[in-house]
This record gives structure tokens, sequence and C-alpha cells, in this order.
């Protein structure tokens, strides 16, 4: 079969060297992908949102299967897209719905779902610009720090957490009245602080069924130690040291389950990954946020150690029968340092020259933010590279991604050599 993968990551570079290793691949092409995916399938050069360009490829390229890599199609609701197109809509689709996306679209319609379904998390309430003094008197019952989350997509940068209470109120305002994060701050969700310690476990699902994915731990602060600026994501360990049996079990049983049987309950066709942003609170997992794709860097920890066919499993999905697949994990320890350009997630310059990458051994290279021109590569994002190792345990694979960090090269070129430190 001919498939087409959406997004120009290092979770869609991760994708496509999955797929690339199955026996029912026929054609991959990836949408608008990067210098990595150029090696190892066809580059298109249309942005994952412009649907009908994306429908024109389809067709041009007899493409069975889409796999939609990030969060802005679904939630702009390319799969409704092609189930309302008459020469589309025998393409499966594998990424949810519009209405069910609003799990990850929409912070209040993510806590709204978990409140109707018993789906333990933080207390919240949202506000808007028209209830801004109630939003004050909210903060004015929480105790710091205050967590303020846009409402919206914001690219994963959405949430402040603020030690100071007039601060928080100020940020408020900013976020209301001032549209901080543009759209997606309309509306804000304030919720309380949860203290503890944060993982993600991650499921396909087909709607009814679904198949459990490694778990993984990321560390989205630009500094040792998880201080400075938020980011997309510095690096990620698979599988998370802390999390037991008997704590995956819970995971299974208060979140998984009811997230299922939930949307079943509510009507809502899901066919793709949810991702369980989740903290641990005194032994017991607490929802933080759905999202409605992979996330990224985690894809590249968690999908190298899928030992079975992707493809096959995603077929399944499109089929409604993941009931009939079982799917098998390599059971060492995976580990990836995300290599950033100079400034990021500030200001930062593209096109450097990146040297080194082909000399790395024992160790997978994802392209994230890069491209070709005359015939080199070069940086063309703020998250450059994902240096993916294995490991009887994550310190042994993280000294090897830091082994071949060192033979790898771009001017200004960024890294946390702390991933893992809180294990």
């Amino acid at each position: 079969m001919n498939v087409l993968t959406l997004g120009s990551g290092g979770r869609e570079h991760a994708i496509a060297w999955k797929l690339t290793q199955s026996n029912l691949l026929n054609k991959l092409f990836i949408a608008p992908g990067n210098a990595g995916t150029a090696q190892i399938g066809t580059n298109l050069a249309i942005h994952p949102t412009n649907f009908e360009e994306i429908k024109k490829a389809v067709l041009q390229y007899k493409i069975s299967m889409v796999i939609v890599g990030p969060e802005d199609p679904l939630v702009l609701g390319i799969h409704d897209y092609f189930l309302a197109d008459n020469e589309l809509k025998k393409v499966m689709v594998i990424g949810p719905q519009k209405l069910a996306a609003q799990l990850e679209g929409s912070k209040e319609f993510a806590k709204k779902f978990m409140i109707k379904h018993q789906i333990p998390t933080a207390k919240y309430q949202s506000f808007t610009a028209d209830t801004l003094e109630n939003g004050y008197d909210f903060l004015d019952s929480l105790k710091a720090p205050y967590v303020l989350k846009a409402d919206g997509l914001a690219a994963g940068k959405g949430v402040l957490i603020l030690q100071d209470l007039q601060e928080a109120k100020k940020e408020l305002k900013e976020m209301l009245t001032n549209k901080k994060f543009g759209k997606a701050s309309s509306k804000v969700v304030i919720e309380e602080f949860l203290d503890g310690i944060e993982l993600s476990c991650f499921v396909l699902t087909d709607g009814t069924n679904y198949v459990n994915l490694p778990n993984a731990k990321d560390y989205k602060r630009i500094g040792e130690g998880d201080t400075g600026l938020n980011t997309g994501g510095m690096g990620a360990v698979s599988p998370v040291p802390f999390a037991s049996k008997v704590f995956l079990e819970k995971v299974e049983k208060q979140v998984i389950k009811p997230t299922i049987n939930g949307l079943i309950e509510d009507n809502i066709p899901y066919k793709g990954f949810i991702f369980f942003g989740l903290i641990v609170v005194n032994g017991e997992p607490k929802v933080i946020e759905y999202n409605c794709r992979m996330g990224d860097p985690e894809t590249e920890v968690v999908v190298p150690r899928i030992k079975s066919d992707l493809l096959e499993l995603f077929i399944a999905t499109g089929e409604n029968k993941l009931n009939t697949k079982k799917i098998t994990f390599i059971e060492d320890s995976a580990a990836t340092v995300m290599l950033v350009s100079g400034g990021y997630p500030e200001a930062y310059e593209k096109e450097k020259e990146i040297n080194g990458i082909s000399t790395s051994k024992n160790s997978l290279v994802f392209h994230a933010g890069t491209a070709i021109k005359n015939n080199k590569t070069i940086t063309n994002g703020g998250r450059v590279l994902a240096v993916t190792s294995f490991g009887e345990n994550f310190n042994e694979a993280l000294d090897k991604s830091y082994k071949n960090i060192e033979k790898i090269s771009f001017e200004k070129m960024n890294f946390r050599k702390d991933i893992g430190f809180d294990l």
C-alpha cells in the first residue's frame, strides 16, 4: 500500500522509519518531511493543513492511508474532510476526527470530559475576558504556584506556572485581554497545582479497542535541571523507571479504560493515538492533559521500542480490528537527546550546515528541523536532530547518545547534558 505521513519533525521521521520496515508498504510519501525523511521516502512540498493539496497528492499517488503527525490538521478537521469527500472517504486516516481532537484543541473540553467520566485530574475553572474578575477571585482561592493554560493550541507554550499571586493576575489579564497567546488564550483554564513527577502514556485505538504503547518521560525546559523556558522537548526516555507494573495497572483502570469508554458513551469516534500526559501524586495518576497524536520527542523513544509491524497495526485501526492484534516491545531502554539551534526556544538562525550525522554508530538519528540545500544538510528549525540509543537501562542508552553527539556539529548547536537527571 502507498502511505502518506503528514508532518516535518522528528516524530514523523521516526514513524516513517518504522513504516519502511513493513512488508505491507509499497511507497512512502511525507508532506512536507525533512532531510531525514527524504532518504527513506518521497517528500512532498505540501503543508499539513493544506487539505486541497493533500487531496490532489492522495489521488495522484494512489495513497491508501494518511497518518497525521501534528495536531493542527486534526483540530482543523482533516479526518472529517476525507470522510465528507467521495473520492477520499475510503482512504484510511490515522488520527481522530475534529470533535475528538478537541481533547487537545480545547483544554476546557478535555477538563469537562474528564470530570464527566470521573478521570482523575486537577480541579479547575475557565474564564474569558468578560469574566476576568471571577478569574482573579478563583486565583485568590488557590495556593501558589498558580497554573494558567491557554484553552486553544499554542504549540506547547501556552502554559504558565507562577509563584506570585499578583503576577498570576497580571498574566491572566495579558492572556485574556491582550491575547498573549493569540486566539488560543481567548479563554484560559486556571488549575490547582499538582506536585509530583510527570510521565506520558500512549495508546493506539480504533475507537473501541486499543493497544498500549511504551510509556515515556520527556524534558521540556531548555536548561539543565529543568530550568529556563519551555520548549517542544529536549529529550526523552522509555520506559520510565518509576512506572511500576502496579502503577501502570492503576493508569489502565483509572485513566485509559474510562477515556475509551467515555469516547464510546459520548459517541465520539476516535481512530489514532491518544497521549495521556500524567503526573504521579502520592503514587496515584492524575491527567494533566490529553494530546490527540504522539508526542515529540517521545515518539523517538517509543516507536523504536515497538517490535510489531506498525503499518499492520494502523491497518487494523482503520478496519476496527485492533482486538485481533498483539503488540510486542523491545525490552531494552531507549533514550533520545535533542540537538537544538542556538537561541531556541527564542529567536534562532537557520541554514547552518550540519556535519557528522553519518558517523553516528549504535544510535538512530532522527531529523526534526532539517532541510537539504546544495546537497548539504542544513538546520531548518529550533529542534534540529534527535539522537536515540538503546541500552540495558536509560543511563547506558544516554551514554551512547552523548558519545555520538560528540561527532555531530553545527554552528551554535545546543543540547541538555542532564536528560534523566531526576530518575
